[in-house]
């Protein structure tokens, strides 16, 4: 019998040229042929004239006519490839520093067949005369017409030519309407050109338009696209917020005995923003929807006696609260503290944490399961294991540590409605101390109600900021030991654990042995990410109890920890920090009585960055002002930290010089939505398409 074929593996098909160039329009978010209309110009470039070489300006592009006198191949001082050109006014050199052999062969032919070449690029003066690094170029005949319009540049990626995009641009331009949206009036009111027009000019700018408009994104055309892209971010996050709002949530309602009772054993008084914080969150918790509240406090503002009082109304009104912090430095010191607040009151207090025993870890979660009035924690509050039994209110500590998923974890684990196990929503505070200026607030947390504490308690001294160089690090040292003399403590804080080459960076490590040696006879303890947890507990409430005099520390102690006597903070390589981090770690003295004195010692020279930022922290303790000039110097993406990946960013606008436009659009947002029977679906559709799935986070 003949042998069976043998079976081969089914090959997979090659991909074609079409489906690559498909795959590839995909990575720049060019799936329609809508989203190739909207994909507008970086920047552009003028090859509407001709410039005689000689006369041609340096250091910015121009467009020159030369031919090609001589072709080689240099390798001295690395492989190169030399083209001398002239044109009647004088010679010009191309230099490519990266080449093919078809390049050598298509100049040899230029040269060889005396044509013109067409050439873009900056021009320079060097060694040898006027020369091209790595220009545009290409063959035409003496009398090729010039572009009657400013080239556009556009955003692209490796495979997909300037020449490929233009053209399937063009294609969809004349293939794909852009019908108004909008109310033409009300956009011409607000100098606001139709979209249709403004996509077209910035595709193909007619004679005349100013080039510097453009290329500085200020032309009115300009500002319509920024306009309805910020529209259609407002809408989608308005969305979601109003679509919260049709979610059952449980009703709040309790008259507020528990909490007038923590605040009369309180030996402080609330601020007047505190007592309309408290008031703005009472009023959510009583609603039939999900309260999604941002509670942004400057550091030391008193936003854990705010988030006390929150949990007070849950738990007064027969439901449980669950009180989430990134670390567990910072979640063990809010259960201390709310421990210390609520327990005399007869509320049961649960500690919840991932280096927990497992004895202790399943002790807690049953604390959770059969009802413990609030549970404190890390992430170990979102694992599965994890049950509550009646959760109504959920607060998230310094939120932007935690990513969106990890949010909406905790926000699920809801009320049990009987056997169904169906949960409602609970309500969720969350709180950062990393204020966030106005327009990014407005543009990233639309879909969010805001509350602010911008008055500090009484008592808290004003932190005096001194920026001292490296070199006089011996008086630094100095200083601290006269304040521990004075009976205060001090921070040390090194910004890494181990010696970096890259990076020279002193170590904690080595900072702790130079410290206890310089400040024989004092107290010198150390915490830093490579301790365990209860070492590094133990660290903590040593330094707490004044028990240590001087803690060296990472940046472990950038949140929340809390010691009224240290009055004294010494950062070390302060130039390598941002200047949030900056603040946050200055917030951590100045709780006392006494002054309190934070030294910014750096290391010379600066960056101009690194000056900015030092010149920033210095002059300002407002953490609003702090976080606007960071927002200017750095971008917003820090700012909206992991909520990030559920907003889409913004391609064009620019939060601080187009916050009028985020305050038009953030206003019309609302009229767009009330607006049968579409309601901005359309807008989104165009802007957003998919990606609107995302914000529903």
């Amino acid at each position: 019998m003949p042998a069976a074929p043998k079976k081969t593996a089914s090959a997979k098909p090659k991909p074609t040229a079409a489906s690559s160039l498909r795959d590839k329009l995909r990575k720049l978010g060019l799936a329609r042929p809508l989203d190739l209309v909207l994909h507008l110009p970086l920047r552009y470039e003028d090859e509407t004239e001709v410039l005689p070489v000689a006369h041609a300006p340096a250091m910015v592009p121009v467009q020159v006519e030369v031919r090609v006198l001589d072709v080689s191949v240099e390798f001295r001082p690395r492989r190169q490839l030399v083209a001398r050109t002239a044109d009647d006014s004088g010679e010009l050199v191309l230099r490519f520093l990266n080449f093919y052999g078809s390049q050598v062969k298509q100049l040899e032919r230029a040269r060889d067949d005396d044509q013109v070449l067409r050439v873009f690029g900056e021009l320079r003066h060097g060694f040898f005369g006027a020369e091209m690094v790595h220009p545009r170029y290409r063959v035409v005949s003496a009398d090729a017409p010039l572009p009657q319009a400013l080239t556009p540049v556009y955003p692209t990626t490796a495979g997909v030519s300037q020449a490929a995009l233009r053209k399937l641009i063009v294609n969809a331009l004349a293939d794909t309407p852009l019908p108004e949206l909008l109310d033409p009036a009300w956009c011409a009111a607000h100098g606001l050109p139709p979209l249709a027009e403004a996509v077209q000019l910035l595709h193909a700018p007619p004679p005349g338009v100013p080039e510097a408009a453009l290329q500085a994104r200020e032309h009115p055309a300009w500002r319509r696209i920024k306009f309805d892209e910020v529209l259609a971010q407002q809408l989608s996050l308005r969305r979601a917020y109003l679509a919260r709002r049709e979610k059952g949530a449980p009703q709040l309602t309790a008259p507020g005995a528990l909490g007038q009772q923590l605040i009369a054993r309180l030996p402080f008084a609330l601020t007047g923003a505190q007592r309309r914080v408290v008031d703005e969150i009472a009023q959510d918790l009583r609603q039939p929807y999900p309260m999604q509240r941002l509670l942004q406090g400057d550091v030391g503002s008193g936003k854990t006696i705010v988030a006390a009082l929150a949990a007070c109304q849950a738990i007064e009104s027969g439901y449980q609260a669950a009180f989430m912090a990134p670390t567990e430095i910072l979640a063990e010191q809010h259960y201390l503290k709310l421990k210390a607040w609520l327990e005399p009151l007869g509320v049961s207090v649960a500690w919840l944490t991932g280096s927990l025993k497992s004895a202790a870890k399943r002790a807690a979660q049953e604390q959770a399961a059969q009802g413990a009035q609030l549970v404190v924690g890390t992430h170990a509050l979102i694992q599965e294991s994890v049950d509550f039994v009646r959760l109504g209110l959920a607060i998230v500590d310094e939120q932007h540590r935690f990513g969106v998923a990890q949010r909406l974890e905790l926000r699920r684990k809801g009320e049990k409605l009987g056997e169904g196990d169906t949960r409602l929503p609970p309500h969720q505070l969350m709180m950062s101390a990393t204020p966030i200026p106005r327009t990014l607030a407005m543009s990233y947390y639309a879909d969010l109600d805001v509350s602010v504490l911008d008055e500090l308690p009484p008592g808290r001294t004003p932190v005096r900021t001194k920026l001292v160089a490296d070199a006089r690090r011996d008086e630094v040292v100095a200083g601290v030991r006269g304040a521990v003399e004075q009976g205060r403590q001090a921070y040390w804080v090194c910004p890494l654990i181990e010696e970096s080459e890259k990076l020279q960076l002193q170590t904690a490590l080595d900072t702790h042995a130079a410290l206890s040696e310089e400040l024989g006879g004092l107290s010198v303890g150390s915490v830093h990410g490579r301790l365990k947890p209860e070492e590094k507990a133990a660290t903590m409430a040593a330094f707490a109890a004044g028990e240590i005099d001087v803690l060296v520390a990472t940046t472990v102690i950038e949140v929340g920890v809390d010691v009224p006597n240290a009055s004294l903070m010494v950062i070390e390589h302060a130039e390598r920090f941002g200047l949030s981090q900056l603040h946050q770690l200055r917030g951590r003295v100045g709780r006392g009585a006494h002054e309190s004195v934070c030294v910014l010692l750096y290391a010379g020279p600066l960056s101009p960055t690194a000056r900015a930022r030092l010149k920033v922290i210095f002059e300002n303790t407002d953490g609003f002002e702090i976080a606007r000039q960071d927002l200017a110097l750095r971008g917003p993406g820090e700012f909206v930290g992991s909520r990030q990946s559920g907003v889409p960013l913004l391609r064009y606008a620019d939060l601080e010089l187009d916050a009028d436009l985020v305050e038009l659009a953030r206003g019309e947002a609302d009229r767009v939505l009330r607006r049968p029977p579409d309601g901005g679906r359309a807008h989104l559709g165009r802007w957003l398409g998919r990606r609107e799935e995302l914000l529903k986070a």
